[in-house]
């Protein structure tokens, strides 16, 4: 069987680098490229970043691009109070080998696209700038990508970002109205499923004991990480895996367990910003003027199987390498 062909479109923080991690380490899925955007940090340093993570599991030939360095519609905002003003908790990790590739995140998914039609699936764990962007320049993109998998949106519409708005969808909320809404397979992995699905303490400690470049890597750039979290979770050092349960469901469809067929819309005014809106309206009601297209929404997933996943991968050598 063929591996799946992955996109990643990421604001490469702490999250989005365990993401990239676990995805190195799936014999099952290769990573074509990397799309750097907006968010957790700038542009540029996200896809920096993306070049440290592809260069510790190996993968020097995938090339990391920057993207769009602002949202569509609205000012600029990062989250280095979360993911350190690195990206990666404040490490201060050394440059990588080669920079990211001159051709621009928007640029390289269009090309990729057209280059191999119903190949390339799209895992984006970001603000949706990119994708948006791209379906503005190129009206056959939902034809030609394979799937779309986003970390993004709540389906109780409840947010952290904003009272309503999760952060990457609230990031840039017109971009995400046009990305819901494209007609392409599409899978919405929001909070309700990833703040349930966590690394806790017997985890962390397993990681921490591991001696692979990767479970160090992710040791080191946790920190900061935990003791933001540690705010929500009255004191104890766990943390909620957004990105990697997302590129998780990428890799493996079957960890949701419980999903809705639904169509989604953000909403772009006032209060409710960057709310994801759902319609949970049965598909009978098509013939009342329900048209589509529908996003597969994730309401319960398998967390725990994912993390005993997500831990093993980490601590064991990365395919091929002893190490």
């Amino acid at each position: 069987m063929e591996p799946r062909s992955l996109i990643l479109d990421m604001d490469v923080g702490v999250d989005d680098s365990v993401a990239i991690l676990y995805l190195a380490a799936r014999p099952d899925v290769r990573i074509a490229a990397v799309g750097s955007v907006h968010g957790n940090v700038e542009a540029p340093l996200a896809a920096e970043n993306a070049r440290r993570v592809l260069e510790l599991c190996g993968l020097d030939d995938v090339p990391a691009a920057t993207g769009c360095w602002r949202p569509m519609a609205q000012e600029l905002a990062t989250a280095g109070w979360v993911h350190g003003e690195d990206g990666l908790g404040n490490t201060n990790q050394p440059p990588p080998r080669r920079g990211p590739s001159g051709e621009h995140a928007v640029a390289q998914l269009i090309r990729l696209a057209h280059e191999r039609p119903g190949i390339y699936e799209v895992v984006a764990t970001g603000p949706l700038t990119n994708l948006g962007t791209a379906l503005v320049m190129d009206r056959e993109l939902p034809r030609l990508i394979r799937s779309v998998t986003i970390m993004g949106g709540s389906a109780d519409g409840v947010g952290n970002a904003a009272p309503f708005g999760e952060a990457n969808i609230w990031h840039d909320p017109e971009a995400a109205e046009l990305v819901f809404n494209a007609g392409w397979p599409i899978t919405m992995v929001g909070l309700d499923v990833t703040m349930v699905t966590r690394l806790e303490e017997p985890e962390l400690a397993a990681i921490a004991a591991a001696a692979t470049p990767q479970a160090r890597f992710a040791t080191a750039i946790l920190q900061h990480y935990l003791g933001v979290y540690a705010k929500s979770f009255g004191g104890r050092r766990i943390c909620p895996l957004h990105d990697p349960l997302a590129a998780g469901i990428a890799a493996d469809p079957t960890l949701v367990t419980s999903a809705l067929d639904a169509e989604v819309h953000v909403s772009r005014d006032g209060e409710t910003r960057g709310m994801t809106m759902i319609d949970r309206r049965p598909k009978y009601m098509e013939a009342e003027g329900r048209r589509g297209p529908f996003t597969r929404v994730a309401l319960q997933v398998d967390s725990q199987r994912f993390v005993d996943d997500l831990v093993g991968r980490l601590t064991r050598p990365l395919p091929g390498r002893p190490d």
